[in-house]
């Protein structure tokens, strides 16, 4: 079935242990024209139907039996796993400690499972497109909360940040300070699009999917630490 406002097809898996919520979200997603390809009822589920049916999105609870929805997106988005994937985690509550985990595992962002029908097409749209879910301010809180709690973590995603420019470094800290576009494009005196511009070579550089994970891995090489100012520019 043709997407409604995008054209060509979307397709998403929705993976949640609760049948109550796989039912609700898949009808509210094909009543807006977005093809729902599998559901599963774990973490091994959903890796197996991504693998299968090769989604464009996921809809990832956390919780789950035999294997929760952490391992199964590191599993899903790994170099074995579809490339072009994109996850996003659902949540019970609010900036919940597994969530900093989904997002350096390569989640693009996360959604509470209270959120209105047209809030989550929507957010299955936006990360679709290559767009990262969090607003920069989100993703800096939940990064500051938990990023440096002695607790066990996932493998920190390894970068040589040698290959960016004093630009783009520049750009890359004043991102995991949360600022969006606009903002940095006023800090810097740059246009808009300029901004745009530095951010994808930093994520193209990095090998990253998203302003999310770009900010992760701020924090994650020591590039700039919780409670940090917002960097001066020159």
């Amino acid at each position: 079935m043709a997407d409604r406002v995008n054209g060509p097809s979307l397709r998403a898996v929705i993976a949640d242990d609760q049948a109550l919520v796989r039912t609700g979200f898949g009808m509210i997603l094909a009543a807006d024209g977005i093809e729902v390809t599998a559901e599963a009822a774990d973490g091994a589920e959903a890796v197996a139907a991504v693998r299968r049916t090769r989604p464009d999105v996921v809809l990832m609870d956390i919780r789950m039996p035999r294997m929760d929805g952490i391992e199964a997106t590191r599993r899903i988005l790994g170099d074995e796993g579809p490339g072009d994937t994109r996850v996003i985690i659902l949540t019970t509550y609010d900036l919940d400690h597994y969530v900093y985990a989904a997002l350096t595992a390569g989640a693009s962002g996360f959604l509470l499972k209270d959120v209105t029908p047209e809030h989550l097409v929507a957010a299955v749209r936006l990360v679709r497109s290559g767009d990262a879910l969090l607003a920069p301010t989100i993703t800096r809180r939940l990064i500051e909360r938990f990023a440096h709690r002695e607790e066990p973590r996932p493998p920190t995603l390894h970068r040589d940040l040698s290959g960016l420019t004093p630009r783009e470094l520049e750009v890359l800290r004043l991102l995991a300070t949360g600022l969006s576009n606009a903002e940095l494009a006023d800090r810097l005196f740059l246009s808009p699009t300029t901004v745009k511009t530095h951010i994808g070579r930093i994520l193209s550089k990095l090998d990253l999917r998203d302003r999310v994970q770009a900010v992760v891995l701020a924090y994650e090489t020591g590039l700039i630490a919780p409670g940090d100012p917002t960097p001066e520019t020159g």
